[in-house]
């Protein structure tokens, strides 16, 4: 119910999560300065139904490709916290065991691990070829329609005034070019109506189709099968499913139907018979980041914990991949600049 979710104590815990990492931050210290009172103001305005979202600050940023980053007030995603807590209570049961972006025990990781372990036994322990039908979908966050979400969103939302936050948050947005449409990268909110407004595709899939080897990453999907007349039938019937009903368009130009042999690029790897090895875009990213973060500790604009905890997150990617080399090289270019 509203009235338990919109609680002070609920607010004071969505601040906390959220402020994690970001105590540094000027719009965060600035909001910090007057906490109770911001919090309080908050509290009864959305128990007065007087909240509004603020507008956006709109950055751009180069990871690995150009993308449009619309940035939410403070104020703003503290509700964004306290909503995705209530929304990952209500919809993690329902998400199927082979989605795998931002939910709880789940992740990259687990995705490519499944996949991986699904490969060798559909394989027959890589003694039989089999073919991947690999999908996504064409600018998926800006093309997101606010009704079809909001459609989703109420099948476990009953409360009238939960529906009217969430509606306040998925109108605050929409793209430049399509109004009634897209939910900004930046809010943490969009990562899980992205599994939500998904879903409908994995029952799909599962329930209709009766698919088993089928794995979702956000709007990257993937099947597999040892025939490749049955996949291609597949894929229109995928194409038209999200089109349909989702009001989504599969990239033209990402269809990717191929033999297991000749490698599958997931999540950044590359899994092929017997192995798996970073993707060459993924590796290039990982040495000009580190040697940024290496720019930054030597002129003293970052801590060494900080330095170490990003040399760490690369490693333990390097982990779930032949990458020993990879990972001396890492190693020596690390402590060479830092030390040398």
């Amino acid at each position: 119910m509203f009235k338990e979710l919109a609680t002070l104590e609920n607010l004071f815990d969505a601040w906390y999560k959220f402020k994690k990492g970001k105590a540094n931050k000027k719009d965060v210290m600035l909001f910090e300065r007057n906490l109770e009172d911001n919090i309080f103001q908050l509290y009864g305005d959305l128990n007065t139904k007087k909240y509004v979202h603020q507008p956006y600050y709109i950055f751009h940023i180069w990871d690995p490709k150009f993308r449009v980053i619309s940035k939410a007030s403070v104020r703003d995603r503290v509700v964004h916290h306290l909503l995705y807590k209530y929304l990952e209570k209500i919809f993690q049961p329902i998400f199927i065991h082979h989605s795998y972006s931002c939910q709880i025990g789940k992740g990259v990781y687990k995705a490519v691990d499944d996949l991986d372990s699904t490969l060798r036994k559909v394989t027959k322990n890589y003694t039989q070829n089999i073919w991947y039908l690999k999908l996504d979908i064409k600018k998926f966050f800006a093309s997101v329609d606010h009704e079809v979400l909001l459609k989703q969103l109420r099948k476990r939302v009953y409360d009238p005034d939960i529906v009217w936050l969430l509606e306040k948050i998925v109108y605050s947005y929409s793209t430049s070019d399509h109004l009634g449409k897209g939910v900004p990268i930046g809010n943490l909110t969009s990562q899980i109506f992205a599994n939500i407004y998904m879903k409908e595709l994995d029952y799909f899939v599962k329930f209709n189709l009766r698919e088993k080897n089928y794995f979702r990453y956000a709007d990257d999907f993937i099947f597999l099968h040892v025939d490749k007349s049955y996949l291609e039938k597949l894929k229109n019937t995928a194409c038209k499913f999200v089109e349909d009903e989702l009001h989504l368009t599969i990239h033209p130009n990402k269809i990717i139907l191929r033999k297991f042999s000749q490698g599958i690029d997931f999540l950044g790897y590359i899994l092929l018979p017997h192995h798996r090895v970073l993707r060459t875009s993924t590796k290039k990213r990982m040495f000009k980041k580190i040697k940024k973060k290496l720019e930054e500790y030597n002129n003293g604009l970052i801590a060494d914990f900080d330095l170490k905890q990003s040399t760490q997150s690369y490693l333990g990617m390097l982990k779930h991949c032949h990458g020993y080399n990879l990972e001396t090289k890492l190693k020596n270019e690390v402590w060479i600049d830092k030390y040398g």
